[in-house]
């Protein structure tokens, strides 16, 4: 929300869409486009919403308060947290839609890549990690391979591992 034409563009969807009105002015003033702008009225807001979507500015409010989406969480789940491992101890991992690796536990979060099918990942990689969990994606950093500079990858990025064990 730009130009004026922008609030004429506006003005017009939400006529074609509802069949309601609000005039530009009353559209600038809600965005601070032009100075006098006040409380809007729960009608104006209401139409708005309607745009989106919802019934009324009440039912927008709602599911806002219902949605689930945050950009923080702690997790728990199936697998095996760094920490509980000693230098030596090897794990099996696996996600979508055919990859696997083997990783040996070097000591203090870091491990070589054992084995690697279908992935990005080689034989004798090194990286750090912190755990590795079922449904979550799994993160190693600084992980050198292949004559490159530390860098950091995700396997399971969308659905995360399939599969973890120790072996």
């Amino acid at each position: 929300m730009r130009t004026p034409a922008d609030f004429d563009w506006l003005n017009l969807r939400i006529w074609e869409v509802s069949h309601e009105y609000l005039s530009p002015t009353t559209l600038k003033r809600l965005w601070n486009y032009i100075s006098g702008a006040q409380t809007p009225r729960r009608t104006t807001l209401s139409i708005l919403c309607r745009l989106l979507g919802y019934a009324s500015w009440e039912e927008y409010v709602q599911a806002l308060a219902e949605r689930r989406e945050v950009d923080s969480e702690t997790f728990v789940g199936e697998g095996v947290r760094a920490d509980e491992l000693q230098a030596g101890d090897c794990i099996a991992v696996a996600w979508r839609p055919n990859r696997r690796a083997t990783l040996r536990c070097d000591g203090n979060n870091r491990f070589t890549v054992m084995e690697a099918e279908n992935s990005k990942l080689h034989a004798g990689a090194t990286c750090s990690a912190v755990c590795f969990l079922v449904n979550r994606p799994m993160y190693l950093d600084n992980l050198v391979q292949d004559n490159l500079s530390p860098q950091t990858y995700v396997a399971g990025k969308s659905h995360g591992l399939t599969y973890v064990r120790r072996v």
